[in-house]
């Protein structure tokens, strides 16, 4: 039998306009899911997503917003570039003249997101003033894989430094495992990072993570410490990390003359020896009782090619370097790829302790929420994370006397629903959730997803090459915008001058 091409077309026509008809019968929410309902058909227990004929044709949307709404949030402020920087004979950075402050001329201060402070403590704002206008200010910022790269952190440390002073990129780990702009830091080999967030590597059991969380060792971690017998017949191992001067960060970042070594857990010696240029300028055996210490180089200019070299049968626990100006304004960049910053109260409160003591931070930034949003089924849990932040923060509070603190809130972030990326519904309550917790419990908060836009900004800011592809991180330009915004709405609180020497 020949089949006749208007056969063909006929039979095409019928099962399409079938499976069009069945668009009809699909039930919106007809598939139900942890956080969304997709459409779809559900009998005894076995589903099948299928859209409905409003999803199909793009009848129904998401969110209200559009481009031009987003393009007048990116529009309010204008952000820094990075200073382009030019070696002089004397080798100081000569940069480009910029303006260091807000143009209010040009930005309508109405349409910020603020931060929120707590009704409970009405000097909130007057106590950062006096904390970053005194001779020495650390700030803590705590963040997850949005500040990887000394992202947002390095666009507010180099605004503070221009408002109050100091210089140097602050925390810098002895094995980067990201790219980052602040400094060049090149380790040799030997070196393996241990992370109390990282889910891939087996805990210490001594939990003796320090202050940043993460240790380097030259040679592999063992739970007990080998006999002396053993000892004897292990090599000795030399690792070195070598430190330089970044051209491609802001010029306030390439003048560090303080340079701190941490490291803890050292019960065999270990000599260190520091090279400038390849001339030795410092060496030394770090402190063999087991705590936690801050080993010192101090130099009267930036080195030029920091080289330190240390040496030993079985390593210590570094927990990374410091590379401060001195004085003013130091922040400290701290990533923690996956985490949701519920850690910190079950690593170990001595060696943690001992670190802030040293550190001696006043401000502390928390910025989290975002990698526990998929795993939150309903607003119990929602309850349940935000009341195990808080903990976090009083645990912290314990050890770092007298320090503020201030929570920055997770980005809108989107899943697939029916084809196309939507909010999560429970983030709306998740933001307000983290808000509340925070502002009863002496915490400034700034809603990060309000700033974006709130409900479907994300998918927007994608469009605009703001965020990247996979809806979560932000991308060089989105970085410095919504690091402007919040450095802005920072900025209206303590614009007020205040003298002070503490």
């Amino acid at each position: 039998m020949k089949i006749k091409p208007i056969q063909i077309s006929l039979f095409i026509f019928l099962v399409l306009g079938a499976l069009f008809g069945l668009m009809f019968l699909s039930q919106k929410g007809g598939v139900q899911k942890e956080q969304t309902q997709d459409d779809g058909f559900s009998y005894e227990g076995v589903s099948l997503k299928y859209p409905t004929y409003t999803t199909f044709l793009g009848l129904e949307k998401d969110t209200t917003l559009t481009r031009k709404d987003i393009l007048e949030v990116t529009e309010i402020v204008t952000p820094l570039d990075i200073e382009e920087a030019t070696e002089t004979t004397k080798d100081i950075a000569a940069v480009t003249q910029i303006k260091q402050l807000p143009d209010f001329s040009k930005i309508d201060t109405t349409r910020l997101v603020r931060i929120r402070y707590p009704d409970s403590n009405p000097d909130f704002a007057k106590e950062l003033r006096r904390k970053l206008s005194s001779k020495s200010c650390r700030i803590l910022h705590y963040g997850d894989s949005q500040i990887e790269g000394d992202r947002i952190t390095a666009y507010l440390r180099n605004r503070l430094q221009h408002m109050y002073g100091g210089s140097g990129p602050g925390f810098i780990p002895l094995l980067p495992v990201y790219r980052q702009i602040s400094a060049i830091v090149e380790p040799s080999e030997h070196w393996e990072r241990y992370a109390y967030f990282d889910p891939t590597k087996k805990k210490f059991s001594h939990r003796k993570y320090g202050a940043y969380l993460s240790v380097s060792r030259f040679s592999p971690y063992q739970k007990t410490l080998p006999d002396s017998t053993t000892i004897d017949s292990l090599p000795i191992i030399k690792a070195a990390v070598t430190i330089g001067k970044s051209t491609k960060t802001y010029a306030k970042f390439r003048r560090f003359t303080n340079i701190g070594l941490h490291y803890g857990n050292c019960n065999l010696p270990i000599k260190i020896s520091v090279y400038n240029d390849g001339e030795l300028i410092q060496r030394d055996s770090l402190i063999a009782d087991g705590k936690y210490h801050q080993y010192k180089i101090r130099t009267l200019t930036t080195p030029t090619n920091l080289k330190i070299e240390v040496e030993g049968k079985v390593s210590a626990d570094f927990y990374g370097l410091t590379l401060d100006g001195g004085s003013r304004v130091q922040i400290d960049n701290i990533a923690m790829r996956g985490a949701s910053g519920t850690i910190f109260a079950s690593s170990n409160s001595g060696t943690y302790g001992r670190m802030v003591r040293q550190l001696n931070p006043k401000i502390v930034i928390m910025q989290y929420g975002g990698n526990t949003m998929p795993y939150l089924k309903d607003s119990i849990d929602v309850e349940k994370y935000t009341k195990r932040v808080v903990n976090q923060v009083k645990w912290i509070r314990r050890r770092a006397k007298n320090t503020s603190f201030i929570f920055i809130g997770p980005t809108d972030m989107c899943q697939p629903v029916n084809g196309k990326m939507e909010t999560y519904p429970l983030l709306p309550y998740l933001n307000e959730k983290l808000m509340t917790t925070c502002l009863e419990n002496d915490v400034a908060y700034w809603s990060m997803y309000d700033a974006m836009g709130g409900k479907g900004s994300m998918p927007l800011w994608v469009d605009e090459k703001l965020t990247a592809k996979d809806y979560m991180h932000f991308t060089w330009k989105g970085t410095k915008i919504i690091s402007e915004l919040f450095f802005t709405a920072l900025y209206l609180d303590l614009k007020e001058p205040i003298d002070n020497e503490v």
